[in-house]
């Protein structure tokens, strides 16, 4: 069993038993974010805000030393709009994985401001499941709409639970502890090999993470 250590917890390739504690931000690499320490709401975490000039995808902590193909991977997780954002911004927050050398990677995030909008279609896009760079949310809408997003209850800028279950080319989020899955994907765009793992967050968001697991087949 191998411990690769970090910011908010010790990692393990096999499995990941102690929480993340915000106490050392140098664990992780930031892409495209700023990086820091906070208390939030009660708990100790990890702050990470888009830059404002940030592109859709490039924006993400990278976890130091962390490596993942299969398994399972869990965090708190809290996401806003930053201030001064743009009217589209939705607080998206997640995780990224499968990270290559070359930049490409898997993610799966969710859109806080969209779980209680007064509007279905919105509530329809809470979750979603992307490829970096060449699949990304309006293609997977014009290719496949429907099939890679989905509906849960989230608030922005409120604790919430996720985790996520990778086999092959399947994935499965779980949010807040349900028992069922609130977004199944069965065709990963990516071939499935071993990558790194990151903290990410979409354009004008303001994030926080605390209590990251990674358990790794």
């Amino acid at each position: 069993m191998k411990i690769f250590p970090l910011a908010l917890a010790s990692l393990l390739s096999v499995a990941a038993l102690a929480p993340l504690t915000a106490q050392s931000p140098d664990r992780l690499a930031g892409k495209n974010v700023s990086i820091a320490p906070a208390n939030y709401k009660g708990r100790s975490a990890i702050q990470v805000i888009a830059k404002p000039d940030a592109a859709n995808g490039t924006s993400y902590a990278l976890v130091k030393e962390a490596s993942f193909r299969d398994g399972v991977i869990e965090v708190d997780v809290a996401g806003q709009p930053a201030a001064g954002a743009a009217a589209a911004a939705r607080g998206f927050i997640g995780i990224a994985f499968r990270i290559q050398g070359d930049g490409r990677y898997e993610y799966i995030y969710l859109r806080p401001t969209n779980g209680r909008a007064d509007d279905q279609v919105r509530r329809n896009h809470s979750t979603q499941y992307s490829s970096f760079p060449d699949f990304d949310f309006a293609r997977s809408r014009q290719e496949a709409p429907e099939k890679y997003e989905s509906y849960v209850d989230l608030q922005p800028g409120v604790w919430t639970r996720y985790k996520i279950e990778v086999d092959g080319r399947k994935a499965r989020l779980y949010v807040n502890g349900a028992e069922q899955p609130c977004l199944i994907v069965n065709d990963l765009k990516l071939d499935p090999q071993t990558g790194g793992v990151a903290l990410w967050v979409g354009p004008g968001t303001e994030g926080y993470f605390a209590n990251l697991k990674i358990t790794a087949k």
